[in-house]
């Protein structure tokens, strides 16, 4: 009892004292409860003349203080357990919003599905289900939800794979959901199986996670692995320009495995033919843009130098600071050596391996430039030799191709190393003399001289192999002379064509004068430019008094059939009958009356188009309309192109634009954005006498052409000459859709079919006609063909 007393709060200790004393004090015998009565001897001897009543009040009173005391404690203690209480639950509650708000913002969706005989039906869904799949709760808790938006390639699998949950208490797969809005997720799910007591399955809880996103980036990440391995070379820098990392085709190109150029910096490649200014130039380009490419030329590991085609992008981090550096390029020797063979065979008379008439074009254009700058004047001779036709006619071509050839090379040893010698065709030569004095009258003199020389030294006497024994002479011995035209040139105030114009005027007078003999351009020949200029007055009204008409060229398959045509316009000048384009389009492109005929153009093409699709007859042919550089250069040359098809009504996709190779020299970052545009449009391109200029694989290669059109000089020749030849099979070799133009005879025809040459015009099919003519023609063919085709239907 002593042991139990100890342990209760000391007021019950004290009642208990208390207790004992009464009842000892009020019953008398000195007796002690659970000790010696020697013990309790002094406390009852103390008490023991008090009355018993007293003593009993007192006992009660003490007690209920006690029991007072003993319930203030008690209250504090439950003041304070109901504070500890109210304090958990507000930490539960907290607690309980966060995790609502965690799994709210949550990409995992929580599900509890209750077991019924191995089918499972959801009961429980998170709240963050709707964001992530699109669905409602309600709809989610509907049987079957889940197996009917399964993705069909995923479901089979996916099905086979939840079956196998009831053999373990673990399953994990990743699947494709059809999200509300018809998007395609991916979802990660783990599900696991809760057993009762007795081991009996009653419960599956189902944890989704939207993976779309990694799974896309697993995508591009294989994506990029593959396009890292292209046949193209790709060097990786840092930010320092040092190599982290290259490609296998690097490798393959260069001959440097990745440990050779780790670290090292990319001009271990330098071939050396690239000056400071090149790079300069580089390194400012990438710094302003991001961006550069262009052609350049670098080493492989064994010392051969080859030409690449270099594209440099930076990459930016978050805070637009160069991270990296990403290279690409690919040998383009092959091109190059292409682009030198059309360049050669295009570009230089194969007969004397002298400069052609487009070469010779183009060095005059930058002579021309050249005066202009240094301010001394130049000279152009156009030189005809006299009575050429008559060693053809007697002694056959080949000797006179033997003179040619020795009338060139005497050519080229009377001028300097710098000037030009061309032979135009024929007879025709071309001497182009530059950096003359600065005086008009010192380098008229100067020209004069050299063409005196000239003439001297093709009248020396030539001994040609003809083949027929003269004289006992197995060579055969043959004079000539020749009559040479000069003009002086100073700037750019002349055009190139009128100067030469100017020269073969001057030339023609010597003709006249009797042959043998050098004449100077005369001013009094200007009556030809007084008959430009009342052209052009006549040429502004045109338009206004309906003069100009649209004339239509067919455009055949290899069958002959129309696939396509082209849009050439033509003058009726009431007071002097029809004009040759010839005549005034040149002068339409000077003048920039180009501008408003060639909108005019473009606009009656797009209504011929529109027109054509109301008949089956003509509904599916194309019609190529000519775009000038001048016009193809407007800043708004697009929107009139999208105003003329929609003003019309015209099917874009039928409409082609024709454009020349000088648009590739002039501004070709401009020419190919305009491609890009109107190509968005539907509107397809075809490049007009191809291989007549000098066009840049390269170049090519990044505008969106549709078609190459071979020129009729090359088609005008092939069979004689195989130079041309050639050049149609190269051209044909490029990949592109080729049209050849200036088809005149069976034999060009069945040659080109026999090249692989798909489409064709020329007066062989049908010259230009009015519309209406073009159209009767294409009806006339159509009602033939229908026929044709009902009869072989009525032999079956």
């Amino acid at each position: 009892m002593n042991t139990r007393l100890k342990r209760q709060p000391k007021a019950f200790l004290m009642l208990a004292q208390l207790m004992r004393a009464a009842i000892l004090a009020g019953v008398g015998p000195k007796i002690a409860l659970g000790a010696t009565s020697g013990q309790w001897v002094g406390v009852g001897a103390i008490y023991s003349h008090y009355p018993v009543q007293l003593w009993t009040v007192l006992m009660i009173v003490m007690l209920l203080v006690v029991l007072l005391i003993h319930s203030m404690r008690t209250r504090a203690k439950l003041a304070q357990s109901f504070a500890s209480v109210q304090q958990i639950a507000e930490q539960l509650q907290l607690s309980t919003h966060k995790l609502a708000y965690m799994v709210a913002t949550s990409p995992t969706v929580l599900f509890a599905m209750k077991v019924h005989t191995n089918t499972l039906q959801t009961h429980w869904i998170s709240d963050n289900l709707t964001r992530i799949t699109g669905y409602t709760q309600d709809e989610a808790l509907q049987p079957r939800w889940w197996v009917q938006h399964l993705h069909e390639e995923d479901k089979t699998r996916v099905l086979k794979e939840s079956s196998e949950l009831f053999l373990g208490h673990h399953l994990a797969y990743e699947y494709r959901f059809i999200h509300k809005n018809g998007e395609v997720r991916w979802i990660h799910d783990q599900q696991q199986l809760v057993c009762d007591g007795q081991g009996r399955p009653y419960e599956v809880l189902s944890a989704w996670t939207d993976i779309t996103e990694r799974k896309q980036e697993e995508i591009n990440l294989r994506i990029a692995a593959t396009a890292f391995e292209t046949k193209e070379g790709i060097i990786i820098t840092d930010c320092n320009n040092r190599i982290i990392r290259v490609n296998s085709a690097f490798t393959r190109l260069t001959g440097y495995s990745l440990e050779e150029v780790l670290g090292q910096t990319p001009a271990l490649l330098s071939s050396g033919r690239q000056n400071a200014d090149f790079y300069r130039a580089m390194w400012t380009a990438l710094k302003e843009n991001q961006h550069w490419e262009g052609e350049i030329w670098n080493r492989r590991k064994n010392g051969e130098i080859y030409p690449e085609w270099l594209v440099i992008t930076a990459v930016l981090d978050e805070h637009q600071k160069v991270s990296h550096y990403v290279a690409t390029f690919f040998d383009i020797s092959e091109r190059k050596a292409a682009e030198q063979s059309i360049r050669n065979l295009a570009f230089y008379d194969p007969l004397t391996n002298l400069p052609n008439r487009r070469l010779m074009l183009e060095r005059l254009g930058l002579a021309l430039l050249s005066c202009k700058r240094s301010n001394h004047y130049g000279a152009l001779m156009f030189m005809d030799l006299d009575r050429f036709k008559v060693l053809n006619d007697t002694q056959g071509h080949d000797v006179g191709d033997q003179l040619l050839i020795e009338v060139a090379a005497r050519l080229q040893s009377c001028v300097r190393e710098d000037d030009l010698v061309a032979r135009l065709g024929g007879d025709e030569f071309v001497v182009m003399l530059e950096n003359l004095s600065e005086s008009q009258t010192d380098a008229a003199i100067q020209a004069q001289t050299v063409a005196k020389k000239i003439r001297d030294a093709v009248a020396a006497t030539y001994w040609l192999a003809s083949g027929v024994v003269h004289d006992d002479k197995p060579l055969l011995e043959h004079h000539c002379s020749i009559s040479i035209g000069l003009v002086l040139f100073h700037d750019y105030t002349v055009s190139k064509k009128e100067l030469l114009n100017h020269a073969d005027m001057a030339m023609y007078q010597a003709k006249h004068a009797g042959r043998d003999a050098i004449r100077m351009f005369d001013p009094d020949m200007q009556s030809a430019l007084n008959e430009r200029t009342a052209l052009e007055i006549y040429l502004r009204h045109a338009l206004t008094r309906n003069e100009l008409f649209l004339y239509y060229q067919v455009q055949v398959d290899v069958q002959g059939r129309a696939v396509s045509a082209e849009a050439l316009v033509r003058w009726d000048q009431p007071e002097r009958g029809w004009i040759s384009p010839a005549n005034f389009i040149p002068l339409a492109e000077e003048t920039g009356l180009i501008l408003v005929i060639g909108d005019w153009v473009l606009l009656q093409g797009c209504k011929t188009l529109a027109q054509w699709a109301q008949h089956p007859a003509t509904r599916e042919l194309k019609l190529a309309v000519n775009v000038s550089a001048r016009q193809f250069r407007q800043d708004h040359f697009v929107d009139q192109v999208r105003t003329a098809l929609e003003q019309s009504g015209a099917n874009p996709t039928k409409l082609k634009l024709e454009i020349t190779e000088s648009l590739i020299m002039d501004n070709l970052e401009d020419t190919v954005a305009k491609m890009h545009a109107i190509k968005q449009l539907g509107v397809g391109f075809s490049m007009d006498d191809f291989g007549t200029g000098y066009s840049s694989l390269s170049y090519l290669q990044r505008m969106p052409l549709d078609q190459l059109k071979i020129d009729q000089t090359f088609v005008r020749n092939l069979v004689e000459d195989s130079q041309d030849a050639a050049i149609i099979r190269i051209i044909l070799a490029l990949g592109l859709t080729v049209i050849a133009e200036g088809v005149e005879t069976e034999v060009q025809w069945n040659y080109l079919n026999q090249c692989g040459c798909p489409v064709f015009q020329g007066y062989l099919f049908g010259k230009p006609v009015p519309l209406s003519e073009f159209e009767a023609e294409v009806f006339k063919n159509y009602q033939q063909q229908q026929q044709d085709l009902d009869k072989r239907l009525e032999q079956f």
